[in-house]
């Protein structure tokens, strides 16, 4: 299995810009991927690609907000932080309270920016992970037959195997097989421990689950 290395991905339309930004991120360890657009970037990236994204606010054609919007909507969402030639407070705000890891001015401290850069790229591996271990959870309960997510759906609202039985019409002896058999698939062992990985999994949408549970 190929191993995978953390990328800084920097978009900017200035190649001047683009060639100093990768020479000192490149000295200071960094892995180094460069784009004169926004366009170019999701065009060419890699849609798993691990680490962060350093953008130009102002570019033509679509912005660095506009690149932050369509990150947003994919499958591996990676951090972006902006960089901007002069102050804009609205596009800053608007920015951070999209998920922005950093606003800063292009004239700002060389540590501030890799300091931004190592922040966002351990975000993205927190993130990375958790997005993992979710869709592995989701797996698990994807391998369920349709009747044991009814079984399921029953056992996170709390009931008991004869109730259960009751209102599926089978016999308590076949609940208590489908239980064993959602315990093994799901790989727990306890209705606690069940209820927990449902709801990482964000399994709520089952028939007459209900949420909070």
């Amino acid at each position: 299995m190929t191993e995978t290395r953390p990328t800084v991905h920097v978009v900017d339309d200035d190649a001047s810009f683009l060639a100093a930004a990768s020479r000192l991120l490149s000295a200071s360890g960094f892995h180094v991927k460069t784009f004169t657009g926004a366009a170019e970037f999701l065009a060419r990236a890699d849609a798993d690609a691990e680490g962060c994204v350093v953008a130009d606010l102002h570019m033509p054609g679509l912005s660095g907000l506009d690149l932050q919007q369509a990150l947003a909507g994919t499958r591996n969402p990676i951090p972006i932080l902006f960089l901007t030639g002069h102050a804009d407070v609205a596009s800053s705000v608007r920015a951070m309270r999209r998920g922005a890891e950093d606003f800063l001015e292009k004239r700002a401290p060389k540590e501030a920016l890799l300091e931004a850069i190592e922040r966002a790229i351990a975000r993205d591996g927190v993130a990375r992970a958790a997005r993992r271990r979710q869709r592995d959870l989701q797996d698990r309960f994807d391998k369920l037959s349709a009747r044991e997510m009814e079984v399921l759906a029953h056992v996170l609202r709390g009931q008991l195997n004869k109730q259960i039985a009751s209102d599926l019409d089978i016999s308590e002896r076949t609940v208590k097989l489908h239980r064993a058999s959602i315990m093994t698939k799901v790989g727990v062992r306890s209705v606690p421990a069940l209820t927990l990985v449902a709801r990482e999994a964000a399994v709520s949408a089952l028939p007459d689950c209900p949420k909070g549970q």
